[in-house]
């Protein structure tokens, strides 16, 4: 209780200090905003551009030049919530352009670590640009498979180099399907083909049929002065259908005259047949002067188009089987303000002099939707990212849980474990090895305090899981870390579960095999050591809500990127800190996470709830024995035989000894004493 106030307090005076220094919350950072030049550059133009909200609230700006808009340019941290691995946004400013493709992108903003130092800024704007000319309309199952027309993520940045992927493909994608320049739906199926007569298309839903009589043309035109003669004939036999589909337009006008019409079509357009028998006419004659189609009009929501002269095409007979006698057939051309995938009305208005000196009216209307069958199945929401990160690193999550599930169970059984001195230790060396050379080295397992530090932002901001589920490895770590912590302490990490440390203790073990004196440190100055990690944990800690990126600068008196992460592969002087830590572990074991690790620091802190005590200790512990003080590999023992949980690494030295009778001189006391007698 006492330590959950404590730790409230801190986080409740952090977020004071982070909102007296001007740092701004994930919720509410302003997305980056382009300028006039930024666009030009975006669509490689050399125009003057111009930037317009496209409407109050909205997403995104819409960039004209000359006076025509050229397309719109989009923010992945507004649109779609792009946040690194660091916890902070992960901003790109997305250009699209009017053919649905990407004209460019521009990295604005990221406090990504491995950006940061592990990979230059130029890697990074190389990787961004080659998004230029991506087809938006493409299906994207998954962005993490390679890809023809996208750039592969960058190795050793899998993670971040993804997230921007994503954010990049979901924001233009957005902004597509926002502006129309792509259906939010599967569109239309222009591939498949069926050879069906005129009966088996109409079955097909790909016509739809309306019959107005001269009887009901006689009822709605009543009161002209040339009165319409009733009868059973029709005055108007109509059928409309869109045509791109191959199955229909195909069937009805011919491979040729379809695929005339279909190639002469622009982006977003569609081609609407209209056929019709009967006494009054679809298209009239006043067309020829007006050069508009007045008696016909297409209606979707609140859009009303009249076809003009241009938008027309004449058919002169159907090539389908079994079609009826056709008056007139038309083809119009449908403007991309009609979705022809979403239901429409065609109206035909048939207009009579009144006597009146005024006109009636008739309007008769056919209501279309195209048949699911002609439409291409829409493509299925793509998964969030980390689902398809874990989908594919399936097998390194099972190596994952099953280490964790064989380290739980040595915590459980210490104690069968320690009775046995040689099973303990093939267990200590195999485990650690495994840690080194397969959890750090094979799957780059290796926490980080910049994990520990986003993970405080994100209390103190805005928490989202996807920020820290986007590394399954990592995340699998780190969920078995903190129930660790409840249940045995920083320890279960530190001592068994940290490549760096495993390295260490493997370096040192060497060491010792070869005759190497080990340094004792004295208690006192020992002691006074640690204040060195607790320190910089504090100072980083501090620092990143300043600034983050000073805070992953500092965060480089962490040796594992060097050692584990990126294999040495890194400039001399960060090769040369990590040669000089791993000099000073073979005098002194795990000389690093005794004084200078700042994630350790940062366990020690919320182990302080450790809610159970496994390792034993006895009354003469400290004051008649001190040998298993001598023997800490990290000095965590005090005089007094004390076992300080902020410096146990769990190692289960003390415990081996303390449970071996030709080691601890209690036992052997116990061992010598007479029957009956108290050692």
């Amino acid at each position: 209780m006492r330590f959950a106030t404590i730790l409230s307090v801190f986080l409740c005076l952090a977020a004071s200090v982070a909102r007296a220094g001007g740092i701004e919350e994930p919720g509410v950072i302003a997305p980056a905003a382009p300028d006039n030049a930024i666009a030009a550059e975006l669509f490689g133009t050399t125009a003057s551009v111009t930037l317009q909200r496209v409407e109050a609230g909205a997403p995104g700006w819409t960039a004209s030049a000359g006076g025509k808009v050229i397309g719109h340019i989009g923010s992945t941290w507004e649109i779609a919530g792009s946040t690194g691995y660091s916890g902070r946004p992960l901003d790109v400013l997305v250009a699209v352009g009017m053919d649905a493709k990407i004209a460019g992108a521009r990295l604005m903003r990221h406090n990504e670590p491995v950006l940061t130092l592990g990979i230059s800024d130029a890697d990074i704007t190389a990787y961004v640009n080659k998004f230029a000319g991506v087809d938006l309309a493409a299906p994207r199952p998954d962005v993490l498979k390679p890809q023809a027309d996208l750039p592969d993520v960058i190795s050793r940045a899998t993670v971040s180099t993804g997230v921007i992927r994503d954010g990049i493909l979901r924001t233009a994608r957005t902004l597509a399907i926002a502006r129309g320049l792509i259906a939010e739906g599967g569109g239309i199926d222009r591939v498949s083909f069926k050879q069906l007569d005129w009966e088996g298309l109409l079955a097909a839903g790909g016509l739809t049929h309306v019959r107005f009589s001269m009887d009901d043309a006689a009822k709605a035109l009543a009161g002209a002065q040339v009165p319409v003669p009733a009868g059973g004939g029709a005055f108007l036999d109509l059928y409309a259908g869109i045509a791109d589909p191959p199955t229909i337009g195909r069937n009805l006008l011919g491979q040729k005259d379809y695929g005339q019409a279909i190639a002469a079509l622009g982006p977003g357009e569609t081609a609407l047949v209209v056929i019709s028998s009967g006494l009054h006419s679809h298209r009239g004659t006043d067309w020829k002067q007006t050069g508009e189609f007045e008696r016909l009009s297409i209606l979707q929501g609140t859009t009303r188009f009249v076809p003009k002269v241009g938008d027309y095409v004449f058919i002169k007979e159907l090539e389908i089987a079994g079609a009826p006698p056709a008056k007139e057939i038309s083809l119009f051309r449908l403007p991309k303000d009609i979705d022809a995938t979403e239901p429409l009305r065609v109206e035909v208005t048939a207009t009579r002099p009144a006597e009146d000196g005024q006109n009636v009216n008739a309007v008769i209307a056919l209501d279309y939707v195209l048949p699911a069958a002609f439409k291409l199945a829409p493509p299925p929401d793509p998964e969030p990212l980390w689902r398809s990160i874990w989908a594919a690193k399936h097998v390194e999550s099972g190596i994952v849980v099953a280490m964790l599930t064989v380290l739980t169970l040595i915590l459980f059984a210490q104690d069968w474990i320690t009775r046995r001195p040689r099973l303990w230790r093939a267990l200590r060396i195999g485990f650690l090895s495994f840690t080194l050379f397969v959890l750090g080295w094979g799957l780059n397992g290796q926490l980080s305090v910049v994990q520990v530090v986003a993970f405080v932002h994100s209390l103190l901001m805005q928490f989202r899981w996807e920020t820290f589920l986007i590394e399954p490895v990592i995340f699998l770590l780190w969920g078995f870390v903190a129930l660790g912590l409840l249940f045995w302490g920083r320890g279960v990490y530190c001592g068994w579960l940290c490549p760096f440390g495993a390295l260490q203790e493997l370096a040192n073990m060497l060491a010792q095999r070869f005759g190497i004196k080990q340094i004792a440190v004295p208690q006192a100055l020992h002691e006074r050591l640690w204040v060195i990690k607790y320190t910089l944990f504090v100072g980083i800690l501090a620092l990143s809500f300043y600034s983050m990126h000073d805070a992953l600068v500092l965060a480089e008196a962490e040796p594992f990127k060097t050692a584990i992460s990126l294999r040495m592969i890194r400039p001399w002087p960060f090769v040369l800190f990590v040669v000089a830590i791993l000099f000073a572990s073979l005098f002194i074991e795990r000389f690093y996470c005794r004084y200078l690790c700042p994630l350790g620091a940062g366990l020690a802190i919320p182990a302080k709830l450790k809610i159970f005590d496994w390792l034993k200790r006895r009354p003469q512990c400290g004051r008649e024995c001190r040998l298993c003080e001598t023997k800490c590999t990290v000095g965590a023992i005090d005089p007094l035989g004390r076992i300080n949980p902020n410096e146990c690494v769990l190692c289960l030295r003390c415990q081996v000894i303390m449970g071996d009778s030709a080691m601890c001189p209690v036992l052997k006391r116990r061992a010598r004493a007479p029957e009956g007698a108290t050692p």
